[in-house]
């Protein structure tokens, strides 16, 4: 997870009031966070650190798991005592729901925490600043009568295109941006929410892509994510209205000057075509680390779970991979425990992550959505079953993990500087593998790239020594 955009310290000046916002879930989630602190900066929100010293609270909620869900209710109980016990000067706060939770469950927020006073989805956040202004007259009108929230729900605005309406200034984004460049899903894969929370495949015109990047790198990004729920499936419009592909989008970023690197995630083998293949051999700036999930090894689960290609599809697309680039690693996404899952098809998923050998991985148990088809299945999986195949998995991917590390040792690798590290004196940066990378450096190396010499790996990160400014940065 990369830190968080720079906060203030609280109130700037009469008209100034403080947002706080907490992300749930993945990096769409993180980037639309972001994008909410610029919504409400010209309206004189500034972003804090503490709920306790904000006027509007906002939880930007993940719904792929139910543990995720189940977070945002333990944190609203939180926030309900917070909101009863607060006086002047800083009054009482907006308490706002956001993301995919809000969009899939909107009544039953207002229902199960009468204390919310703002609900919204993850495509009408550019409306926040009118949610909350609504909220605040509603409030200031009943005063003290009002036993409960505002209760004011997007559905009450006109269903738009949520990337026309935001703001082209950003705070400063940082070494490493995302920038969400299609949303979206129309897979249907029978164990995900996101096509009824998310919606149907958007993918951003070129040009307000281009332009948003080329703002990143002039606020000094040097590294940017390309964020989609299926980001591969990209097809913006291009100059004359021609489509443009995922490949063709990469290769005109890559030409932006000071932008250094280029990722992106997450992607569907059904998109892997090869264009994109041929990018990871033509392309430099775009990093030789690519997460493609996988969810099972097995054909019969994978055709259940309707995501419409075989293990042995999967394989060639990493043969292909790795033959246009030799040092490419991957990560990946896997679902123990979905519906109908036998032995033998849990050791398929196993082999498969022997064959294949990953960098790094997610790996869950199957977590029944509400409205999803295999929530339905009357063959669920028992949760102790989940439990022990999740613990083999995860020691076989930890393992992998580990080896992937501990081969970098005595390897020199660029490593792009983003912030301070755990201890005085040293900086952490990002290999091209992700790894964090932690080095005794000087604070001036902030944002550039250098070659480290790696000294220690560890499980999930990597240590060294400074052996020279990478050219890149020169």
């Amino acid at each position: 997870m990369r830190p968080p955009p720079p906060r203030h310290r609280g109130h700037r000046g009469p008209l100034a009031k403080n947002l706080f916002i907490k992300s749930f879930g993945c990096q769409m989630n993180a980037y639309d966070a972001a994008r909410m602190a610029d919504v409400m900066l010209p309206h004189g929100y500034v972003p804090v650190d503490r709920p306790e010293d904000a006027d509007l609270i906002v939880l930007n909620t993940c719904h792929i798991r139910e543990k995720a869900a189940d977070k945002v209710y333990s944190e609203l109980g939180r926030l309900r005592a917070l909101k009863a016990k607060r006086r002047p000067p800083h009054g009482t706060p907006l308490i706002a729901v956001g993301g995919c939770v809000a969009q899939a469950e909107g009544d039953e927020i207002f229902s199960r925490a009468p204390y919310v006073d703002i609900v919204f989805g993850p495509q009408t956040y550019h409306r926040l600043p009118e949610m909350a202004a609504r909220a605040t007259r509603a409030l200031e009108h009943e005063g003290a009568r009002r036993a409960a929230g505002a209760r004011v729900l997007d559905t009450e605005f006109p269903v738009e295109v949520k990337f026309d309406h935001l703001p082209e200034e950003r705070q400063r984004p940082g070494v490493a941006a995302f920038l969400a460049v299609q949303e979206g899903c129309d897979k249907f894969c029978t164990f995900c929410v996101v096509p009824y929370t998310r919606g149907a495949e958007y993918s951003r015109p070129l040009a307000d892509v281009l332009g948003e990047a080329g703002r990143l790198v002039e606020g000094g990004a040097r590294e940017i994510t390309l964020l989609g729920q299926n980001v591969n499936a990209y097809h913006g419009e291009g100059r004359g209205g021609r489509g443009v592909s995922f490949a063709e989008l990469i290769r005109r970023l890559a030409e932006i000057d000071g932008l250094w690197r280029l990722r992106y995630t997450t992607s569907h083998p059904l998109e892997f075509d090869s264009d994109l293949i041929a990018a990871h051999r033509d392309v430099a700036t775009l990093m030789p680390f690519v997460h493609l999930p996988l969810q099972s090894g097995s054909d019969r689960i994978l055709a259940a779970m309707n995501r419409r290609h075989s293990f042995d599809a999967y394989r060639r697309i990493v043969d292909r991979l790795r033959a246009a680039r030799s040092d490419i690693a991957l990560s990946s996404d896997f679902i123990v425990g979905y519906p109908g899952e036998g032995d033998a098809e849990f050791e398929a998923t196993l082999a498969a992550v022997g064959e294949i050998g990953y960098a790094q991985a997610f790996s869950f148990k199957y977590s029944p959505r509400p409205g999803t088809p295999a929530a339905a299945l009357t063959c669920q999986v028992p949760e102790l079953v989940k439990a022990d195949r999740l613990s083999a998995l995860r020691a076989r991917l930890d393992g992998q993990q580990k080896a992937f590390n501990a081969a970098l040792v005595d390897a020199k690798v660029p490593v792009l500087f983003e912030g301070p590290g755990r201890h005085p004196g040293q900086l952490v940066g990002r290999s091209p593998y992700l790894q964090a990378v932690h080095v005794a450096a000087p604070p001036h190396m902030v944002g550039r790239l250098a070659a480290v010499r790696i000294e220690v790996a560890g499980a999930n990160s990597l240590a060294g020594r400074l052996i020279g400014t990478h050219p890149a940065a020169a």
